[in-house]
C-alpha cells in the first residue's frame, strides 16, 4: 500500500498548492531535448505532454494548436465531436462573480457552459480534416467522442465509425478509439491503421474510480487494443485521487504504457506527478483559470511549471 503524505493538511482544499508540494524526491537527468519514457523509447520517466485544443471549429482550433506549439506541446488532441457543438452563451455571474449562493469550501461553484449540438449535415469531415493536416505541425491524436462517453458527436455508431476511418486514412499520427467500441469494428479500424497511426485505447467513466487493483486490472486487460491506454474517471476529492496514484505507482515498473486521471477534484495529481508515476503520455489544455482543477484539469505551462519546481526534470 502506497503511503502518501496528504497535501490538504497542510495546504488546505485547494489541490492547485500540489503543484508546490514534492511528496517525493527523485534523481534527475539533464535533458538536451524532450525524452520520452523507456517504456516510449525515452530514457527517463518524462511524459509527452498532449494538449487538448479548444474551439468548436477548424479556425478555433488552428489557432489554439499554434498557441499549443508555442507553449511546448509534444502533440495535440484535436476532439471532431467538437465541430458538431457550439456553447450557448451564459451569464458570467452564473461562474461566481455574485454568486455567493453557490460557493464551497473549495470555492465559488464553476457551472460548465452548455453544449447545443449541431446537425450531422452542418460538418463536411472530409474538408476538415484536410485543413488541420495541413495547418497543424505538431503530432495529432484525433477524437471523435461519442455521448456515452461524455462526447457531442451527434450521429449514430456506424456513422461515428466512419468518421474514425477518415481520420486513420488521413494519415494522422495518433487516432482515439474507445475500449467499448464493438469487436468488429475495432477490428477493421485497426487493420486501416496499417501500422501507421498509433492507437490510443480508451475510456471515460461518470462514476468514481474503483479500488487501484481494479484500475490496475482494466489497464492490463485493455494493453492489446492500443499503444496507449488511458483511464479517465470521474473524481471528488482526495480518496478518488489517491486511487489513481495509488494504481500508476503500482503500475510503474510495468511494461504497459498509459494514461489515468480524473475529471474532478483530485483528478489532476496523476497529472502534475505524471514523470513520477511512469505515465507515458498526460493530457493538458491552453485554458486557463481556478476552474480547472474542479475539472481535475492543468493548463500545459503550469504543468511544466510544476515539473521543474518538483524536479521532474
Amino acid at each position: 500500500m502506497l503511503e502518501v503524505i496528504q497535501p490538504y493538511s497542510i495546504f488546505g482544499k485547494n489541490s492547485a498548492f500540489l503543484l508546490l508540494f514534492p511528496l517525493f524526491t527523485m534523481e534527475t537527468f539533464p535533458l538536451d531535448t524532450i525524452i520520452p519514457n523507456c517504456k516510449m523509447g525515452r530514457l527517463m520517466s518524462r511524459p509527452l505532454v498532449c494538449v487538448t485544443l479548444r474551439g468548436y471549429t477548424v479556425d478555433d482550433v488552428l489557432k489554439d494548436a499554434a498557441v499549443a506549439t508555442a507553449a511546448g506541446a509534444d502533440l495535440v488532441e484535436v476532439r471532431l465531436d467538437f465541430l458538431w457543438a457550439r456553447e450557448q452563451d451564459i451569464d458570467a455571474t452564473t461562474n461566481g462573480a455574485n454568486a455567493d449562493s453557490d460557493t464551497d469550501s473549495r470555492g465559488p461553484k464553476y457551472v460548465p457552459p452548455e453544449i447545443i449540438s449541431q446537425p450531422l449535415e452542418s460538418v463536411d469531415i472530409d474538408a476538415a480534416l484536410e485543413s488541420l493536416k495541413q495547418g497543424i505541425d505538431l503530432p495529432v491524436v484525433l477524437t471523435c467522442r461519442p455521448e456515452r462517453q461524455g462526447g457531442y458527436y451527434p450521429g449514430e455508431e456506424a456513422e461515428r465509425i466512419e468518421v474514425l476511418s477518415s481520420a486513420i486514412s488521413s494519415g494522422v499520427s495518433w487516432i482515439d478509439l474507445e475500449i467499448d467500441i464493438s469487436a468488429e469494428s475495432r477490428k477493421s479500424l485497426i487493420e486501416a491503421t496499417k501500422g501507421k497511426t498509433k492507437i490510443i485505447a480508451s475510456l471515460h467513466s461518470d462514476e468514481g474510480p474503483p479500488s487501484a487493483s481494479e484500475i490496475i486490472q482494466d489497464i492490463e486487460d485493455s494493453s492489446d487494443m492500443g499503444d496507449i491506454v488511458k483511464l479517465c474517471y470521474n473524481t471528488s476529492g482526495r480518496g478518488d485521487g489517491l486511487r489513481l496514484f495509488e494504481a500508476s505507482w503500482d503500475l510503474k515498473e510495468t511494461e504497459y504504457d498509459y494514461a489515468i486521471m480524473g475529471s474532478g477534484w483530485g483528478g489532476d495529481w496523476t497529472r502534475i506527478h505524471a514523470p513520477l508515476l511512469g505515465q507515458a503520455l498526460v493530457y493538458a489544455t491552453m485554458e486557463k483559470g481556478f476552474h480547472l482543477s474542479r475539472q481535475g484539469r492543468i493548463n500545459a505551462s503550469d504543468l511544466q511549471m510544476a515539473w521543474r519546481l518538483l524536479e521532474y526534470e
